[in-house]
């Protein structure tokens, strides 16, 4: 790879990915992404009519868990659980690398999720995401905050297991972002019987190609990691769980969390993470960091 004249490294096909230009596909890479949007297709055939016949029963199906675990793992993740999720009446806080992580997650513990309204809207996902029984939120309605806290709290009432991404958008797998607080709104005050669980998600050095950053688009995304060749590791490892009331405020527990997640991305990471340069420093041509220096 030769040196830009002022001495700079010329952008890597990730680079050019997180400033908005798809990087070219080889044919054997669409072929790659072919196969696996057909057995995609597969997997959500074969599972689909028992998870409808299932629905008539009223009772919550277990094969969305099964149809996102079979997903994670044709998409190219190899995921290993670390701890033990509650299975149910927990509200799981999590940090965000890319949209495997919902595969991830939910393969392990069968979690439902709170998702941007707009992807109720989208097509094919946001069915998916419904079957999944999603709670669709619209962070810039305000007036309609209120809605989206019973609707959560409804959720939770129906002894579902419930993820929040609270950094809000996706990072590069070795920093974490504030923990944005409205959504948590639904534990002031805790339902009866119900915990926190915080959850950290661990890609490893591979966090570097797979992490969805930059101004990458989410189409340009997919073609991009279901072309890629081999396999990714991802550990969903479920932390100690801690009752809201021990933190009272959403600002407390939002803290708390994002303490036990960040002190365990310290250890895998063999040192304290890093700040995140931030997705328009990237969009604007800065380089997508590397692992980090010294580990």
């Amino acid at each position: 790879m030769t040196a830009s004249p002022d001495g700079a490294a010329p952008p890597t096909p990730r680079d050019l990915a997180a400033a908005g230009q798809r990087p070219p596909v080889s044919l054997i890479g669409w072929v790659r992404l072919w196969s696996r949007v057909a057995l995609l297709a597969l997997a959500l055939a074969l599972v689909l009519p028992f998870h409808l016949l299932w629905r008539v029963t009223g009772q919550p199906s277990p094969f969305p868990r099964l149809f996102l675990g079979m997903a994670s793992r044709l998409c190219g993740a190899r995921v290993s659980r670390s701890g033990t999720p509650l299975k149910r009446d927990v509200f799981y806080i999590a940090n965000h690398v890319s949209w495997i992580d919902i595969l991830a997650i939910a393969g392990t513990s069968g979690t439902a999720f709170v998702a941007k309204a707009e992807i109720n809207d989208a097509p094919v996902v946001g069915w998916l995401a419904r079957q999944n029984r999603t709670v669709f939120v619209a962070r810039e309605d305000r007036l309609g905050v209120a809605d989206q806290i019973n609707r959560l709290r409804d959720a939770l009432a129906e002894n579902w297991s419930v993820t929040v991404f609270p950094e809000g958008t996706t990072t590069d797998g070795y920093s974490l972002l504030p923990f944005k607080t409205p959504m948590l709104k639904v534990l002031e005050p805790p339902p009866p019987g119900v915990m926190v669980q915080p959850v950290l998600l661990w890609y490893g050095r591979e966090a570097r190609e797979i992490s969805w950053i930059g101004a990458e688009g989410g189409q340009d995304n997919a073609v991009r990691l279901l072309s890629r060749a081999g396999t990714f590791p991802v550990l969903v490892e479920f932390l100690e769980p801690f009752h809201p009331r021990d933190f009272p405020g959403r600002k407390a527990i939002a803290a708390e969390s994002r303490r036990r997640i960040e002190e365990a991305l310290a250890r895998h990471l063999g040192s304290w993470p890093r700040s995140f340069i931030g997705h328009d420093a990237m969009a604007n041509g800065a380089p997508v960091p590397e692992w980090p220096a010294g580990m």
